[in-house]
């Protein structure tokens, strides 16, 4: 019997499962499913009470139904025997933190805790932790904590450590009642296999599990008494490594999936992690973006460095043997779609054609610099290598000819730049990228793609599986099911990429480094202290009243 194995993508507002035949790789059916609640940041489910401003959070009960539905379906599209899936591999977003208590149950399942968003999972785009990230950067700057420098010299909002200190401090009841703070990654594992598993990815990147330990207790003591014992007591776990099986199915997830008892089940991931698998990414020079709402940079290098702003380099955190460098960007996609959502008028949509590409296609047709515009793509923070969230978007250059299509191509060209900030720390650092490789939903755009190789000036490579992290998911299963004897086997087998699809221009790539330029003045002009104003806006928009 052919054996095939699953990757399911948890996403932000969907994910999709994955079927692809073990041997080689060959993608046979896909499911999505949207989760019904998508992201929660207006009010929580069941209730009209607003949620604070930068507030995101999800319902663990959505990403239950996939395993119910969209697991069966694209087992069904692809004609094929359950019996003959080897194996089940899954990614989250990270970091995607959720309070439950000891045997698992997510606290926002009980009554007496439904009605307090603390009890929720922080989806990543939670930002409202902005004071807590900034108290944990500084006592740790100031009394010397040796694992700072692993990420870039911040700790992000996004994070776990963040996040639940904002719960302990805002809602001191819940915490109490949390006794288990887990990454999504890691709770749907132990829903699959009825056993509580913690993998090296999300605990290196943003549990800041360094060098065998996590931060002692006396610096977390510091932070709050009360939270000395955050990880001792709420997180500690023996942590499995990558590819490795976390498990097998129990009768009641083989109920609700129509597999097998007993299926192996592959330790969890973070989804942009596991797309280096898919993309064939392990080598040193490979810098690999996963683009969608947000934009993750991932690098495997054989050397440590100490990259300025970077989200973290963890050892073994992407492959075994490997260190694993992080960075990114809060807001890509979720940029393109305000814009469209906000701003494009009726005559731009056109029946039969997403407004994207009509856009895109307009643009494309426009000089270099015709638009006479400059974007800070800030929209949803920084994530590197300012590492901010109070941060904000800007755009220069706006007259009474300006059009919709004119600030399109400028937010496009925005992320490009943000990106190239990326790629410009990470040389500086000694690590220098050598091939661009994209990967996720953007990639479908071939002005975006253009404007990125043009503006870092590197060859860009394309992942061309429309799910290339449940691909890398599916991966990591065939080896935890013995497939495959090791990760790195497994993505040669497996995986691929489309090698050079776009070059860089040169008439394009000279304009583009001097509006890089620019680009870089207003960046640190902004978001290194030369002008406070964003905060200052920021600080005026969530005062309360």
């Amino acid at each position: 019997m052919t054996a095939h194995v699953l990757g399911i993508d948890f996403g932000t507002l969907s994910a999709r499962v994955l079927v692809v035949r073990a041997a080689d790789g060959a993608e046979l059916a896909c499911a999505e499913h949207p989760y019904q609640h998508g992201v929660i940041d207006r009010a929580l489910p069941g209730t009209q009470a607003e949620l604070p401003p930068l507030w995101a959070l999800q319902d663990p009960r959505d990403w239950l139904s996939v395993l119910r539905e969209a697991v069966p379906a694209a087992v069904g599209q692809a004609g094929i025997d359950p019996a003959s899936v080897a194996g089940v591999g899954t990614d989250f977003t990270a970091s995607t933190p959720l309070p439950v208590l000891a045997d698992g149950t997510p606290l926002c399942t009980l009554d007496r805790f439904t009605d307090r968003p603390h009890a929720w999972p922080k989806l990543w785009k939670h930002h409202a932790a902005q004071a807590q990230a900034d108290r944990i950067t500084e006592l740790a700057r100031t009394s010397g904590q040796p694992w700072l420098r692993r990420y870039g010299g911040k700790i992000s909002a996004e994070w776990q450590l963040a996040k639940a200190l904002q719960i302990l401090e805002e809602d001191p009841e819940v915490w109490a009642a949390t006794s288990r703070w887990i990454e999504a990654a890691d709770w749907i594992i132990w829903q699959l296999t009825g056993q509580e598993t913690r993998n090296p990815c999300t605990a290196g990147y943003k549990g800041l599990y360094q060098d065998g330990r996590y931060p002692d207790e006396d610096y977390l003591a510091a932070l709050h008494p009360r939270f000395a014992d955050v990880y001792r007591t709420r997180v500690a776990h023996p942590l499995t490594a990558l590819g490795s099986r976390a498990g097998g199915l129990t009768a009641r997830a083989a109920a609700w999936t129509g597999l097998p008892e007993g299926t192996p089940v592959a330790v969890g991931n973070v989804d942009a992690h596991v797309t280096a698998a898919a993309a064939q990414t392990h080598h040193n020079g490979q810098l690999l973006a996963i683009m969608g709402t947000s934009t993750c940079h991932v690098m495997n290098a054989d050397v440590l460095r100490d990259v300025p702003g970077a989200c973290g380099v963890v050892d073994g955190g992407i492959v075994a043997g490997s260190f694993g460098y992080e960075a990114g960007q809060s807001g890509v996609g979720d940029i393109f779609a305000w814009w469209v959502d906000s701003a494009v008028p009726e005559r731009y949509r056109e029946p039969g054609r997403d407004v994207h590409e009509v856009l895109s296609g307009l643009a494309a047709r426009q000089r270099v610099g015709e638009h006479g515009l400059l974007a800070l793509d800030w929209l949803g923070g920084n994530r590197s290598v300012l590492v901010d969230h109070e941060l904000s978007g800007a755009l220069l250059g706006v007259t009474l000819s300006t059009t919709v299509v004119d600030v399109y191509r400028a937010l496009l060209e925005s992320t490009a730049f943000g990106t190239r900030t990326i790629v410009d720390a990470f040389g500086a650092a000694g690590l220098p990228v050598t091939e661009f490789v994209a990967a996720g939903g953007l990639v479908k755009n071939p002005l975006l793609m253009q404007v990125y190789a043009d503006v870092t000036g590197l060859p860009l490579s394309v992942v061309e599986s429309a799910q290339a992290p449940a691909l890398g998911s599916a991966i990591h299963a065939a080896v935890a099911a013995g497939i495959h004897p090791e990760v790195r086997t497994a993505s040669a087998a497996m995986g691929s990429r489309r090698r050079a699809a776009y070059l860089p221009v040169p008439g394009h790539q000279q304009i583009y480094q001097q509006l890089y330029q620019e680009y870089v003045r207003l960046h640190d002009y902004l978001g290194r202290g030369g002008n406070d104003v964003l905060h200052r806006l920021h600080a005026v928009k969530t005062r309360k009243h």
